[in-house]
């Protein structure tokens, strides 16, 4: 296929997506729950071909020799699909987020100015192996009005056809346009879409850090999205040891080919000793492997030794690096140094230590006492994300409505003329909120 031809029927593609979200966007939000409503049952109806089409994906996939943390992105299994399906039904349940009004203001007698907020457009997603996320993401898309273009990794094509096939079977039967969902498959779409500034509003890139890296380098469209996952748990000398075994371990093995995952654990020197050989215990129960720093090797010998590119290291996979230091400010500054601003805990029970790390740590999600694993737009009641944001302008971390929502201002007069409000005698105005 030629550049000349997938450029034209992308135009064309896009085209069709904007006029049908154009549509959607005036939609009441009775309208917009009914087919969020209709999705979700679509989905559960075609349950078995998406399930079957997956297993396809990952039997060709397993004979293409796909990493390991790649395969467990491609994975959808029953519970992962239920989950996703109840993701969608949550979505249908929040707020809507399109015309809420975020300012109405008197300018003067009869001019009047609102905020309003409204949806961007055209949302760009480009995914590789993870195809529940084409159901977060449709949902999340649906509910804030804008249309959206997938673009799949080829190891999940028949995952996401099977999914959007049931998803346009789905909104066929409700008010609103099955074209503001696109599925693109080929390589060579993907940098047209990046192209497509003239229809899509925001690039969504969510893969690998090289992935994503290439994603912000080739295109005009603005991109949300973070490169890596690097992510932290520090033991404080305050911690309490069980809390702090039983969050390490979670942060790691629950599921490790998340962004969310801790990659490093630092350890405070006045604990290390009591609390080492029990979470290397608990861990190679699990089967991590453990890399730790020379101090680190005196108290487990066992293991094998950090290296400094590990400590800028997202293994995706049950590999742990592990450090110790000798406080707060050095947990801190290496965070701050090697961490991809996604998401990093402190366990301690000690509160001006908290509020410390909360302050300090420049990260789109701190936390205290508690897995970085909770990283996650479901799970913090979003409903479903569309991605998670490490950039320092919001939104940051999880992404759901919120960050699909723009707004615009609306101002109403009664002839008004600005010229009554400039030179010798100008007129006042009365800047009085309702």
């Amino acid at each position: 296929m030629t550049t000349f031809q997938v450029t034209s029927s992308l135009n064309d593609i896009a085209q069709q997506t904007r006029q049908a979200a154009s549509l959607l966007a005036m939609l009441s939000t009775e309208a917009k729950n009914q087919a969020i409503a209709a999705v979700a049952q679509a989905l559960e109806s075609a349950k078995e071909d998406i399930l079957q089409a997956n297993i396809a994906d990952c039997e060709a996939a397993t004979a293409g020799g796909i990493a390991k943390p790649l395969y467990k992105r491609l994975q959808l299994d029953e519970h992962k699909l239920r989950d996703a399906i109840a993701g969608v039904r949550d979505v249908g349940k929040l707020a809507d987020p399109i015309g809420q009004v975020q300012i109405q203001r008197e300018l003067d007698t009869g001019l009047v100015l609102k905020r309003i907020t409204c949806p961007l457009g055209v949302l760009g997603i480009i995914f590789e192996a993870r195809p529940e996320a084409a159901i977060q993401i449709i949902s999340l898309a649906i509910k804030s009005g804008n249309g959206v273009i997938l673009k799949c990794g080829k190891e999940a094509v028949r995952s996401c056809e099977a999914i959007v096939k049931a998803v346009k079977q789905g909104l066929s039967t409700t008010d609103v346009n099955p074209d503001v969902v696109q599925l693109l498959t080929t390589r060579e779409e993907t940098l047209e879409l990046l192209r497509l500034d003239k229809y899509v509003d925001l690039i969504i890139p969510r893969g690998s850090n090289s992935f994503v890296r290439f994603v912000q380098e080739n295109t005009r469209i603005p991109v949300l999205g973070h490169a890596d996952g690097i992510c932290h748990v520090y033991i404080d000398k305050a911690a309490d040891i069980e809390k702090a075994i039983a969050v390490s371990v979670d942060a790691k093995v629950q599921y490790p080919a998340a962004c969310n995952a801790i990659e490093t654990l630092l350890v405070h020197q006045s604990v290390a000793a009591e609390f080492l050989p029990k979470v290397a215990q608990a861990l190679a129960e699990r089967q991590v492997e453990l890399k730790g720093d020379e101090r680190t090797l005196q108290i487990l010998p066992e293991i094998g030794a950090a290296t400094a590119i590990d400590w800028e290291t997202e293994y995706s996979d049950f590999i742990l690096s592990i450090k110790i230091v000798d406080s707060l400010t050095e947990a801190i500054a290496h965070i701050n140094q090697y961490g991809s601003r996604h998401t990093d805990a402190i366990i301690t029970e000690d509160v001006t230590a908290v509020e410390t790390f909360f302050g300090l740590v420049n990260s789109a999600g701190v936390f205290h006492n508690c897995s970085t694993r909770f990283a996650d737009g479901f799970r913090y009641g979003f409903g479903a994300e569309v991605g998670i944001s490490t950039q320092q302008m919001p939104p940051r971390g999880p992404v759901g409505l919120e960050g699909l929502v723009t707004y615009k201002y609306q101002m109403t007069g009664t002839g008004h003329i600005v010229a009554t409000y400039t030179g010798e005698n100008a007129k006042p105005f009365t800047h009085k909120d309702f």
